[in-house]
């Protein structure tokens, strides 16, 4: 699944001279408003900028219109304020100008074109692109299916931390799909996502220790994993959680419970 959420910018384009240095305060100005949830003055500061061209100013509109933040929800307001940006070169609103394509809003489905914003942010190294151009070349959407390309594109995304990368190229390493099969490295990628609270990763990981896939069996740190995959979400946790309780001992469930408790407590770290 692709991600479907628009970013906002948080620096503004460089700007050089006087000029520059009232815009950068101008444009400060509208994100510590627009972080507070004072939207109406974040308007007021960045429409001008956007109006005299400034393309960090456009994609924070984009945003504000596609959300309906501030102004009255307007999908094609938000695609001309992305397009005039994503023609500057500006990365984030070339993300946001492919998901408007990919979600139809404001303009008709087009994966090509989507495929083509993101492939021009994913070439600027921005993380969301790259991970949704990777899921269009794994599943052939807009793109001819490459599924090779898709773990070149997931494996830039997750070495930027990109949690979704790192499960994805989990299953790919783990079922041989546009890589050499490799247990171990699928292992690797499950735990940097499952540490950062992805579901999916955390319930995979469970299935490797349960079965001894690229780590030796350990039906504590199975049951541990599905359990924190069950508390963060997934709907098929809560049952392997039990079936793997009944080859267990009471001592090693008690372990058990108490490493998910305690992982859960300190947000993943040292899991």
């Amino acid at each position: 699944m692709k991600k479907l959420t628009a970013t906002i910018c948080l620096t503004l384009a460089l700007l050089l001279g006087t000029i520059g240095v009232s815009w950068s305060a101008d444009f400060q100005k509208g994100l510590t408003a627009y972080q507070s949830g004072d939207y109406a003055t974040a308007l007021r500061e960045w429409k001008p900028l956007a109006e005299q061209g400034d393309a960090s100013a456009q994609s924070n509109l984009g945003v504000m219109y596609q959300n309906g933040t501030g102004v009255p929800q307007d999908y094609k307001t938000a695609v001309k304020w992305y397009t005039l940006a994503a023609k500057q070169g500006h990365a984030s609103a070339q993300y946001n100008l492919g998901l408007m394509y990919d979600n139809v809003q404001g303009v008709p489905k087009n994966e090509e074109t989507a495929v083509k914003w993101y492939k021009l942010a994913a070439e600027q190294g921005y993380a969301n692109a790259q991970y949704n151009l990777g899921v269009s070349y794994r599943d052939g959407q807009g793109v001819s299916k490459n599924e090779e390309t898709a773990v070149k594109w997931f494996k830039l995304a997750a070495k930027q931390g990109d949690a979704d990368a790192q499960s994805n190229l989990g299953v790919m390493y783990q079922n041989g799909t546009g890589v050499p099969q490799d247990y171990k490295t699928a292992v690797k990628w499950y735990t940097l996502a499952a540490k950062q609270g992805d579901a999916s990763a955390q319930y995979n990981l469970g299935l490797m220790y349960d079965n001894g896939t690229g780590v030796l069996q350990d039906y504590v740190r199975a049951h541990m994993w599905f359990n924190i995959a069950a508390i963060s979400g997934d709907k098929y946790a809560s049952k392997n959680r039990d079936i793997v309780a009944k080859r267990m001992t009471p001592s090693q469930l008690e372990k058990a419970q108490d490493l998910a408790r305690e992982c859960v407590r300190k947000e993943y770290k040292g899991c």
